[in-house]
């Protein structure tokens, strides 16, 4: 059995239900160079309080940031990954790695690991997201002399520029990166709290900067400061921070799900409005003509899971007493779950983007459909000195008549135009019926 970080008190083992049942080393390995970081922050802190002399701080660190090179394989037989690297490091330096648990609780250890890991993966999700704005801003310039059909209820509305409709996402990414950042800002780094209480070092000791530890560990995070807990209580106990990174990573899932329903209808033969490149498309074991959009479908669903990733960790959370309970552990799995599912869209859409093409053709086809312009006719009206209100009836029984008998709007006489408007001139209605016209004609859009 492996070596445990607690058992003094103890003269049973632990029975092995509870053993397999308690256990995080099977996904909380994913923290060990964020932990490894974190002890060597506390040998400098020991150091500096006079626990560990020189000597003794330089050959631990020394053995810590060995360890940290290489992939960090687990072992199952451990009950966590702080267990794990603590037992590894007394193999390799003997009885001073027993000092490394001095003025230290794993209450404290592991919220530090779990929020330089929520830093990292929060920058690494920052400039993915990035790179897919920048993807679909230059998408969207490629193709700027294209008009589509708006959509409002998944019906046609009026014409706009594709770039706009891209753009809508690129805006929409842009809030949930700036999100993210503000997310990863407000995680502030402490050590001190001890399991709760706080610990004998003096707080001074705890102002560390950190950039040479993290660059040594291969860590890309910079500005990282270490400050001595205000309230430990407070430390060891909130998890807003996990709370904030569900809510972050879910709000992006859903602007990518959301875009990738559109791809997905656009690609369909009924729009025909996107053609997506064959590498980020699947076919069927039974039908050989298919060619799916699996990856897109994919994105769409996976929002679900990270809504529930977010509600099920606030319903652990909400009814713990102070200060930590072990029902706290539950972070983790949603957390990891969150954050690789987002980054692993962000790669797969930034590359799918880069192969769309849009059939020009195909989408100016749709902009026949004269109901786009019903919103234009009104404004005619208006500028006519016709109420808005009395406009918006009078073309909506303009559009009914049209359908109903099968006529053509612009090519029905002044004569029959009358009926429904002394307004209407035939010549000045045709004009209307342009897309281009349309789209220019709205100038509340600041471009």
């Amino acid at each position: 059995m492996s070596k445990k970080l607690w058992g003094g008190r103890f003269t049973k083992p632990t029975d092995p239900s509870v053993e397999e049942f308690t256990k995080s080393i099977h996904y909380d390995y994913k923290l060990a160079k964020y932990d490894i970081l974190g002890s060597i922050v506390h040998v400098e802190i020991l150091g500096k309080a006079g626990y560990l002399k020189p000597q003794e701080v330089s050959k631990i660190q020394a053995a810590l940031i060995k360890m940290s090179s290489g992939k960090f394989l687990p072992d199952l037989s451990y009950e966590d990954v702080h267990s794990q690297i603590q037992d590894s490091l007394e193999q390799k330096i003997g009885d001073l790695a027993l000092k490394l648990h001095t003025a230290r609780s794993r209450n404290d250890q592991v919220v530090f690991a779990t929020k330089v890991y929520c830093k990292d993966k929060l920058a690494e999700v920052a400039e993915l997201g990035e790179g897919l704005i920048n993807t679909l801003k230059a998408l969207a310039k490629t193709n700027g002399d294209i008009i589509m059909p708006g959509f409002t209820h998944m019906q046609h509305a009026q014409p706009v520029y594709l770039k706009d409709y891209l753009g809508a996402y690129a805006m929409m990414l842009e809030a949930s990166v700036d999100k993210v950042k503000i997310a990863a800002k407000d995680i502030k780094l402490t050590m001190g709290a001890g399991a709760l209480a706080g610990t004998p070092i003096a707080a001074k000791h705890y102002n560390v900067l950190m950039d040479k530890y993290a660059k040594q560990l291969g860590l890309k995070l910079a500005g990282m400061k270490l400050e001595p807990t205000k309230n430990s209580i407070y430390s060891v106990s909130d998890r807003s921070f996990v709370a904030e990174a569900l809510n972050v990573t879910a709000i992006m899932a859903t602007h990518l799900s959301r875009f990738a329903e559109d791809l997905i209808i656009w690609s369909t033969k009924e729009f025909n409005f996107v053609d997506i490149d064959e590498a980020f498309c699947t076919g069927s074991s039974l039908m050989p003509q298919k060619k799916n959009a699996d990856a897109l479908e994919m994105i769409r669903g996976s929002a679900g899971r990270l809504y529930g990733n977010r509600m099920g960790f606030l319903v652990v959370m909400k009814g713990l007493p102070l200060s930590y309970n072990r029902d706290m552990q539950l972070d983790k799995e949603p957390l990891f779950d969150s954050f690789e599912t987002v980054i692993k869209e962000l790669k797969v859409l930034k590359g799918l983007v880069k192969t769309l093409k849009f059939n020009k053709d195909k989408i100016e086809s749709q902009l026949d459909d004269e109901s786009l312009y019903a919103t234009d006719i009104i404004y005619y009206l208006v500028d006519k000195g016709v109420a808005f209100k009395t406009a918006h009836t009078i073309v909506g029984k303009l559009v009914k008549y049209s359908i109903d008998n099968g006529i053509e709007i612009k090519s029905m006489t002044d004569h029959e135009l009358s009926k429904f408007s002394d307004k209407f001139k035939n010549k000045e209605i045709i004009k209307l019926f342009d897309p281009k016209v349309s789209v220019e004609s709205k100038r509340s859009v600041k471009r």
